[in-house]
């Protein structure tokens, strides 16, 4: 049997979220099935237990975007039982059933082999928050922006992105400046290596075009009128990188940053992101990631918690990472 999170959609259109037990026979088509030990909750997922976003594309569903585990059964030469794999995006737990659940079936060519640095547990730890902040840092240095070019921001910061970006660039010697709606989490923030914290409402007083520029670049996982904000005080020919949209879609800015100061915004999309810059990114993470810090901004909860702990993750209560335990592991 399969223990599952399963959402569905009722006749009258109403989404609901039960933990499930399910054949292996209903698991969906793929080459390799692998017994999952760990998942993880990034926004995404937030959103996909909740409903409060059109994530799910096809439903009954099981969410989560992320997970790592052991394969049971490959038709895939790449992959062979017994062998420790990861998954992040790809469209899993939005269109292909997800990692909140015991087994997941799926296609080979989604899954990388566990890097030895990591257990199972600590790659979900990163999950797709961490490998996408991973993807900003990579997306800052092809760009030129070095430890020398001057200090980097990060929005959301004691969220999964931030949380593992400050860690990496700190690591880097980066001089790494948080932005949070939490002033009281500072403490933390500092302990993972920003050298200054400053307060949300900062960024969303900005309101004019160019800004006084202090930044050399930034990773945003916001949008909206704080991603305006960032990049009208950024430094001449400094970089943004983009990978959310937590404070919406629009982007209520203005050409001047990137008329007449040259700044450049990179686009991060990590479901999709082709397999050598994954694997590039994965070892990044191996080489750089603190396992000690990494374990210490991680919480550990169950399956049958994961929907409880999605409406504290979209209500920004919850900080760090949240791995979800969902069978065996270590």
């Amino acid at each position: 049997m399969v223990n599952a999170l399963l959402v569905e959609k009722t006749a009258a259109g109403d989404q609901t979220v039960h933990l499930r037990h399910l054949s292996e026979a209903e698991l969906p088509e793929g080459d390799v099935t692998v017994r999952v030990a760990y998942s993880t909750l990034n926004y995404k997922d937030a959103l996909a237990l909740t409903g409060k976003a059109p994530v799910v594309r096809r439903f009954p569903m099981v969410p989560g975007i992320d997970f790592s585990g052991t394969v049971e059964h490959s038709d895939n030469p790449a992959f062979k039982p017994g062998q420790k794999v990861l998954l992040n995006g790809w469209g899993v737990g939005e269109n292909h059933w997800g990692g909140l659940a015991t087994q997941a079936r799926v296609k080979g060519e989604w899954l990388l082999p566990l890097p030895d640095a990591f257990t199972l547990r600590q790659v979900m730890a990163l999950g797709t928050a961490g490998y996408t902040a991973m993807l900003c840092i990579r997306a800052l240095q092809r760009q030129g922006v070095t430890p020398q070019s001057g200090e980097i921001l990060v929005t959301g910061a004691t969220g999964g992105v931030g949380s593992v970006a400050i860690m990496v660039l700190a690591r880097l010697g980066y001089a790494v400046v948080a932005v949070t709606g939490r002033m009281e989490e500072a403490p933390f923030l500092k302990d993972l290596g920003a050298h200054d914290v400053i307060p949300r409402q900062y960024l969303e007083s900005m309101t004019r075009p160019l800004e006084k520029a202090r930044w050399a670049g930034a990773i945003d996982v916001a949008g909206g009128k704080l991603l305006a904000a960032v990049c009208a005080s950024i430094l001449p020919y400094g970089v943004v990188a983009a990978c959310g949209l937590a404070a919406g879609m629009d982007f209520p800015a203005t050409m001047a940053p990137f008329i007449l100061r040259g700044v450049t915004l990179v686009g991060i999309e990590s479901v999709s992101c082709p397999v050598e810059e994954r694997r590039a990114a994965w070892q990044d993470l191996a080489a750089l990631v603190d396992v000690q810090k990494l374990d210490a901004l991680t919480t550990e909860i169950t399956l049958a918690e994961a929907p409880e702990k999605a409406e504290a993750l979209l209500s920004g209560k919850i900080k760090g990472r949240l791995v979800v335990k969902v069978e065996g592991g270590a």
